[in-house]
């Protein structure tokens, strides 16, 4: 028997960075968010040879331990071992014997929420084979503690909650450390005419996000500057573009993303940079009302905004600097666990 489970990348189209501590835990953080048809999957093949195989086919990376109730990091594959070494710990209370089987759709430090996606979907697959009496709040509050507190990885707390809820969501984080996540009933046309304007853009570069998110927390810690008030902007942003999707006022969206984005490169040093800066300006110039860099920042995907048919001049306009359009469409759900053969 496998164990299988997908989770859903997401787009952050607004709030991003207000749900990181210590500014979430200080006045509160919200974002909006959306997932899409690209996928992080896991597979656990249960085995009686006393041995734990992991492998991370997008990484082509392949670690072998011999069964163990705690597994050393630093390999190359930490968010696989940290899920494994809690598992067990709160679980299995034994050693286990398997081979797990991994893949991303899109590159690590790609902006669309891989790593906590990937545990998602790794914690997937063990509630499968489990059977573990997990809802969606613990799945992503459990991935939540394994990336930022057992494996001291720097990020927010959106991710966690987009992966496993899926589709769009309004996820408030309070002061209180209590997260709810508010599913938002837009209607059909206007994700489709959403989609369809939306250019989700490669940059084809990749980022390393903890120093960035370093700076936003130790920008947040100092509780003043244009920094916090940066992020008390985005936190206005997200309610602005939810009350723009839920009233069909779809065009609004190049403008509530422009708004977020000249306060986003506000909130640390190194989000956007001369490559960014020329995409976005080129974008701009060709049709496209307002964008953002997805994630932390410093490269990776970036989305567009294009009203009308001027996506396609836009499209034209981005293929003379480089990069590629990846095509996408919103997915509805969220964390997907079942048993193959």
């Amino acid at each position: 028997m496998i164990y299988r489970s997908k989770a859903p990348l997401r787009i952050g189209f607004a709030g991003g960075g207000t749900d990181v501590s210590p500014y979430s835990d200080e006045y509160g953080g919200a974002i909006l968010n959306a997932t899409i048809n690209l996928f992080a999957y896991a597979s656990i093949e249960p085995t009686d040879d006393g041995k734990i195989t992991l492998h991370a086919a997008d990484k082509n990376v392949t670690l072998t331990f011999d069964s163990a109730e705690e597994l050393p990091t630093g390999g190359g594959l930490d968010l696989q071992i940290g899920a494994y070494n809690r598992i067990v710990k709160d679980f299995a209370k034994k050693p286990l014997s398997f081979k797990m089987t991994t893949f991303i759709d899109a590159p690590s430090g790609s902006g669309l929420g891989t790593s906590s996606t990937l545990m998602v979907a790794i914690l997937g697959a063990y509630v499968e084979w489990f059977g573990l009496p997990l809802g969606e709040y613990d799945i992503a509050h459990l991935a939540y503690e394994i990336e930022r507190i057992d494996l001291g990885m720097l990020g927010g707390k959106q991710d966690q909650y987009a992966a496993t809820f899926g589709g769009f969501n309004f996820i408030e984080f309070k002061a209180n450390d209590s997260v709810i996540v508010n599913p938002l009933r837009i209607r059909e046309r206007y994700k489709h005419e959403l989609a369809y304007n939306l250019l989700l853009f490669y940059t084809e570069t990749s980022r390393e996000s903890s120093a960035i998110i370093a700076m936003q927390r130790d920008s947040a810690a100092a509780k003043s500057g244009a920094a916090v008030d940066a992020m008390h902007k985005l936190k206005e942003q997200s309610v602005m573009m939810k009350e723009a999707l839920l009233k069909g006022e779809v065009n609004r969206m190049g403008e509530i993303l422009h708004f977020g984005w000249e306060n986003k490169k506000q909130m640390a040093k190194g989000i956007s940079n001369e490559m960014i800066d020329g995409f976005y300006n080129q974008a701009m110039k060709a049709g496209a009302t307002g964008g953002k860099i997805s994630g932390a920042g410093g490269g990776g995907f970036m989305i567009f905004y294009c009203p009308g048919n001027s996506r396609h001049i836009v499209i034209e306009a981005l293929a003379e600097l480089g990069g590629k359009i990846q095509p996408f469409q919103f997915y509805n759900e969220g964390l997907l666990t079942w048993k193959g053969e």
